[in-house]
């Protein structure tokens, strides 16, 4: 009899691992800040934006970089920005998903003015964008300049309206 039982044990400790395993593989699939990845409005991140608190600076970008803004969200895209004074800024645009950095049409060399609002996050001064223009036809805009609502946050609907005139 204590034969017929052990098939039936390494049955079920199977089954069991199969299924640790299984949710294991589910749950680190799931991003850890919901499903805009900590990037939404409102969220911890998004309240560093300070529409009131409104600055501008120029530069030339020296370099286009993943970052991870706040621990558990899914990677962001920046700009390293180096200012006439010699200065670099790390300028936070906005989420990978939505930014890629093949298309967006800014470069490493190119000559920019940022708007967009100063933070502290992790001990670090950067830069929050708005918008990024480069020369006197083309800005790349990831937030609105009055209230800092990001576009990735928009409808397809809202966003092609405020691309398309704000």
């Amino acid at each position: 009899m204590m034969a017929a039982k052990k098939p039936h044990i390494l049955t079920w400790i199977g089954v069991m691992s199969g299924m640790i395993f299984a949710t294991a593989c589910l749950s680190s699939a799931q991003p850890a800040a919901g499903p805009m990845g900590g990037w939404e409005k409102g969220g911890t991140y998004d309240r560093f934006y300070n529409a009131q608190e409104l600055d501008k600076f120029k530069g030339t970008v020296t370099k286009i970089q993943e970052v991870t803004p706040l621990k558990g969200m899914s990677p962001g895209v920046a700009l390293m920005v180096k200012e006439k004074d010699g200065d670099n800024v790390l300028v936070h645009l906005g989420p990978r998903w939505f930014i890629d950095p093949q298309t967006m049409g800014i470069r490493v060399g190119d000559k920019v003015k940022v708007t967009g609002c100063w933070a502290d996050i992790n001990d670090q001064e950067v830069f929050i964008a708005s918008k990024v223009k480069k020369g006197d036809h083309f800005e790349f805009k990831v937030r609105l300049t009055k209230d800092g609502t990001p576009f990735w946050t928009m409808s397809p609907e809202e966003l092609a309206k405020k691309r398309a005139g704000d």
